[in-house]
């Protein structure tokens, strides 16, 4: 699996959800799979619910809260979802699309407590403050331990 870090400098993280947006679009323009978003701040969720409706003056990103999914929809298949972008604090099972995180723990943790999800590729997000980038190392280090690609960019 491939693991890119992202090292935001203060104007990108001022405009964190505007980043995140960005890098989503990104994502979606250069590849064929679907891409959840993990995210454990509710807040965050909200929000980011509604700039992805409306990234753009003339566009948006069309996407599905894991929440607005009925529980009982246990065969769901996020892989033939018909939103390409995901947004939820958890990975449906068989997940094996891209994933962006937004959560303080490794995506590991997440296919831990997920049966079968495999994604293909992580995006990890850094804020420049202490505490994110400690979070950052501790991710890295789990990801290294475990032989994945790691790879960073200064954005």
């Amino acid at each position: 699996m491939k693991i890119s870090f992202y090292v935001l400098s203060e104007s990108k993280a001022q405009d964190f959800l505007g980043f995140i947006c960005q890098l989503t679009q990104t994502a979606l323009n250069k590849s064929t799979q679907s891409l959840m978003i993990l995210v454990d701040d509710e807040t965050l969720l909200s929000t980011l619910n509604e700039a992805l409706w409306s990234q753009d003056a003339t566009s948006f990103i069309p996407h599905q809260c894991l929440s607005d999914i009925h529980p009982e929809a246990t065969d769901y298949d996020a892989n033939k979802s018909l939103a390409p972008v995901l947004l939820g604090s958890y990975m449906p099972a068989d997940f094996n699309g891209i994933v962006l995180n937004t959560t303080t723990r490794p995506v590991t943790d997440f296919m831990a407590a997920t049966n079968n999800a495999k994604p293909s590729r992580v995006l990890e997000l850094i804020r420049p403050d202490a505490t994110s980038t400690q979070e950052g190392r501790h991710k890295y280090k789990a990801y290294q331990q475990l032989g994945y690609e790691l790879t960073h960019f200064k954005v």
